[in-house]
């Protein structure tokens, strides 16, 4: 039988193993509050036992191998002909109430599809984000940034997922998408029920019955909006598919924006290297965003492929039909190519690679970066109000999100509001 360094350490002549699948050992599982405390250490024993190649679960019962190799995953994302997003064939066997089904089953969006329906998507959602004003949504994020800090900066302290960063992104979706407040509170209630993967199979009804709302609002009274940009796109979506545009929008726009923004102000608060020197100006916002993209990216594990048949990769046979999950903060940690310094160095996997690359990294950077400036600039005194080694993170396969995050600071009068 092999061992697990035997996989690490192969010789010339490959020794051919089974499915991370048909490990007879216990799956790693990533959904517990076990793994989400300490991801990083789970990560390198990964490396360390399976190489590339770990078996993991992403609920209970619903088993999928996660790529850990930087290498192997770059190798993966290039080969849509071989490793296809499409999950169709192995949600057939997945109940309806599994909690990760609502993020991972077929959807007719660009990430979920294959050959001309990827393109057709992928063109209509590319084309609306390439219409958005960068330089005048500065103004936006900033007109949404102020009064929430209005809302707090008296106080002294203030929680800033719930009382700056939720809101804020909340806010932005909104306003990208045209989306009244009413419709947007619907929906962002929905998407926390999907990723915490809590009532995840009522979250998906609602979060269907709130986007089609808004797309109805937006086939009557269209404006210089994303939904309304993806119903005049020459790819004539249909009122099911823009639907489903919206939600990733969303998903990416509410969920994961925050949590760049999030761990990013955890990383300023923490670190002495970040902390001093963005808000002394050595060092950008910017080059802490790339560090958390490189660390604790808020997407941590997703990218999820379904080989069409059996496929042999790193000596390791992996099943049709069976999910492989890229963990993108493992790769960008592998020792392999990990290096101490990385400053100015944007070659993560945060954003994806290949055909399925994040297309709204401008935007999202733009986002974070503003946001977070905007708290700085208000507040340069502010700090943690736990200790740096105390924040909770929120269990969930996928994401890497923190529960909450307190501070504290001098109170300060309220700023200038447009």
């Amino acid at each position: 039988m092999s061992t697990p360094q035997s996989r690490a350490h192969a010789p010339s002549c490959p020794v051919v193993h089974g499915s991370p699948l048909a490990f007879d050992g216990p799956k790693v599982p990533l959904y517990s509050s076990e793994f989400a405390a300490d991801p990083h250490r789970v990560y390198r024993e990964m490396q360390r036992q399976y190489g590339s190649l770990a078996p993991v679960e992403l609920a209970p019962g619903v088993p999928a191998t996660l790529v850990v190799g930087y290498d192997t995953a770059v190798r993966i994302l290039n080969d849509p002909e071989h490793f296809p997003a499409d999950p169709r064939t192995w949600q057939k066997n997945i109940p309806t109430d599994c909690p990760v089904l609502p993020l991972m089953e077929w959807r007719p969006i660009a990430s979920k599809s294959t050959g001309g329906d990827f393109l057709r998507y992928r063109q209509a959602t590319t084309a609306s984000i390439n219409e958005v004003d960068l330089y005048a949504f500065h103004t936006t994020v900033e007109k949404i940034a102020i009064p929430l800090i209005n809302t707090f900066c008296q106080t002294g302290t203030a929680d800033l997922i719930s009382q700056y960063s939720f809101p804020l992104t909340f806010g932005v979706a909104n306003a990208l998408l045209g989306c009244p407040p009413e419709i947007g509170q619907r929906i962002a209630a929905a998407m926390a029920a999907m990723f915490d993967g809590i009532e995840a199979e009522n979250g998906n009804k609602m979060l269907s019955k709130a986007m089609l709302e808004l797309v109805s609002l937006k086939r009557t009274q269209p404006g210089n909006d994303i939904t309304s940009l993806l119903l005049r796109h020459p790819a004539e979506l249909d009122d099911v598919e823009v639907v489903h545009q919206v939600a990733g929008f969303y998903g990416a726009g509410i969920e994961f924006q925050q949590n760049l923004i999030v761990n990013t102000l955890l990383l300023i608060l923490t670190d002495d290297r970040f902390g001093g020197s963005v808000l002394g100006g050595t060092l950008s916002t910017r080059d802490a965003l790339d560090e958390v993209l490189f660390n604790d990216p808020p997407l941590a594990n997703f990218l999820t492929t379904y080989p069409r048949q059996p496929v042999l990769i790193d000596d390791v046979w992996l099943p049709a039909h069976q999910p492989i999950v890229i963990s993108m903060a493992a790769c960008n940690n592998d020792p392999a190519i990990r290096a101490e310094d990385h400053t100015g160095n944007r070659s993560h996997l945060a954003w994806g690679i290949g055909p399925h690359a994040c297309p709204a990294q401008s935007l999202s950077y733009l986002i974070a970066q503003d946001a977070i400036d905007q708290l700085l600039d208000a507040l340069p005194e502010i700090r943690l109000a736990i200790p740096a080694d105390a924040p909770t993170w929120r269990p969930g396969p996928f994401h890497r999100a923190l529960a909450a995050l307190p501070v504290t600071f001098p109170s300060s009068a309220p700023l200038n509001t447009y």
